[in-house]
Order: C-alpha cells, then structure tokens, then sequence
C-alpha cells in the first residue's frame, strides 16, 4: 500500500472552478505577455482578480485574446490531474518562486492537460468542462502592474 506524502497543511478552501480558470489564465499570460504567473491573486467564488507585471497595458484587442484563449482552454475538455514528486525531480517549466520558504520536500504538482502545470496545494476541478464561461469583467494598469478583475459565467 502507498502512503500518502507528507504535505504543509493548506488553510484555504477554493471554489474548485475559480481556481483551476486561475491557473488557465496565468498559463496564457505567460505564453501572451512573457511574463511571470501572477504574483497576488485573490480567489473568490462570484469575482477574482489578479496582478500581472506588464511593461504596458494590453490593448483592447489583447484583452479579448485572453478572454477567448482561456475560453477555448476551458472548452477543450482537459483533465486536470495530481502528482506528487520531490524536489529533485521537478520539470523545468515549474516556477517554485512562490512557495513558502518552509514548503515540504515534496510538492503537489497540478496538470491541466497538457497546457499547464504548477506547484499548487488547492481544490481544483477534474476536467476543465466543469469550469462555467470565464468573463473578464474590469482591467486597469498602474506603475507595471495589470490587475484583472473576472468572473465565471454560466450560459
């Protein structure tokens, strides 16, 4: 029989869907813009929003792209899965700059298809078709920093 790994306790509970279109956004974001996932989000079940570093605001056109890339990651019907690996075998493409600094040796690693995969220890979906429409709903830049206000929509 397999034992369970030893994890840091996870003190939050996420709204499964909000939380994995999280992830989906801050993929596309990376493969839009260059740049980093995002480093403050706040995650809630009726809104969201989170902070990108940005030389420039995106332009109107830009922000319907995400929109409709996320839109079409979530309509692709992706499993999301778990793994659980140590450190010393970590992907490459794994950014680690935002776990704590008493983060376990083992990492719970989340698997959205195969579009992204990050260090996570929060409640996700099993298949991104049970993620509703993802809306973004307000946007401003200030000083390097995009935030993005949004929502998931039924139809």
């Amino acid at each position: 029989m397999e034992q369970e790994p030893i994890l840091n306790e996870h003190n939050k509970q996420e709204y499964p869907p909000m939380h994995t279109a999280e992830h989906i956004l801050n993929q596309t974001m990376v493969r839009m813009f260059g740049c980093p996932r995002s480093r403050n989000a706040h995650i809630e079940r009726k809104k969201s929003k989170c902070d990108y570093q940005l030389s420039t605001a995106p332009t109107p056109e830009q922000v319907q792209a995400i929109e409709d890339q996320v839109n079409a990651v979530i309509g692709s019907n992706l499993d999301v899965t778990i793994e659980y690996v140590d450190r010393d075998h970590i992907p490459p493409e794994v950014d680690l700059s935002k776990l704590p600094t008493d983060a376990s040796e083992t990492l719970r690693l989340v698997r959205i298809g195969d579009y992204d995969i990050c260090a996570c220890a929060g409640d996700h979906v099993a298949n991104t078709r049970e993620i509703p429409c993802f809306k973004i709903i307000s946007h401003d830049f200030n000083e390097g920093t995009w935030r993005v206000r949004f929502r998931l929509v039924e139809d």
